[in-house]
């Protein structure tokens, strides 16, 4: 079954550290024989139905959906997992959390469950308790994408304060998959926060060559970097196309006004 590709920033967009960075994940499951009988596959079905509703925005319909794929199978984790996704966009915090425990408690193992209850939890400043649950993700080392947990124990890390322990997933982000976006781009902010301004053009340069610059997150940090290391026609390049490409973003409005943080 398809991931769920929604995130904070609608899927290819970069963030800095006021959100969680990386996409919830979504999987299914089949039983440890590979096969389903009836009831489960009656489960996944409409799971797989609930998925497209969500990535549509239809919450409604998706709900519908997940609900009737746990009439057919009560013990279907991932049907639980989608429902906490579900809940936590239509901001019912109680029964999200409660849809993400029971699918831990069938599957505690679940990485994808494990991540997802980890940026609900982050998202709602529980940083401490979101951090917990990005490792427990990267417990089984069957999970798919490490990356992931990663960035966002980092980004709740930094969001906590601690710089030096959001770094450290950062760069074990990088390990995993060197040209990961926003392990890139995090890592590119932190370096100019400290002063570190080669250094950050440094990751900015690494970032260009993964993911082209189509956001005002990323062409606002390279801009203000330029400006630091005293390139004025690529700053000047950066800010053109912040203000032709996303004019109404709080990036364009903070360079037209003079800003530069």
């Amino acid at each position: 079954m398809k991931q769920v590709l929604i995130g904070l920033t609608m899927l290819s967009t970069l963030v800095g550290c006021a959100s969680t960075s990386s996409s919830p994940d979504y999987k299914s499951s089949v039983d440890t024989s590979g096969q389903e009988n009836e009831v489960r596959s009656r489960a996944r079905i409409h799971t797989e139905l609930a998925v497209g509703y969500y990535e549509l925005r239809n919450m409604s319909i998706a709900l519908e959906e997940v609900n009737e794929a746990l009439r057919s199978d009560p013990t279907y984790g991932p049907a639980f997992n989608l429902a906490g996704l579900i809940y936590a966009e239509l901001k019912e915090d109680r029964r999200a959390q409660e849809n993400f425990q029971q699918a831990l408690r069938i599957d505690p193992l679940d990485s994808d469950a494990n991540n997802n209850y980890g940026r609900f939890l982050c998202d709602r400043k529980r940083e401490g308790e979101a951090i917990k649950y990005f490792l427990a993700a990267l417990r089984n080392p069957l999970y798919q994408q490490p990356d992931r947990s990663y960035v966002n124990a980092g980004v709740c890390s930094r969001r906590g304060g601690d710089t030096a322990a959001a770094e450290d997933y950062f760069e074990k982000a990088l390990k995993v998959r060197a040209n990961q976006p926003q392990a890139l781009y995090q890592m590119a902010d932190i370096s100019y926060a400290r002063g570190a301004y080669t250094e950050a053009k440094g990751y900015l340069t690494r970032l260009a060559r993964a993911s082209p610059a189509n956001n005002p997150e990323v062409l606002w940090l390279a801009l203000r970097v330029e400006r630091k290391l005293g390139d004025r026609a690529a700053a000047a390049s950066y800010g053109t196309q912040l203000t032709k490409n996303f004019p109404d973003s709080k990036e364009a409005r903070a360079l037209l006004a003079g800003r530069d943080e």
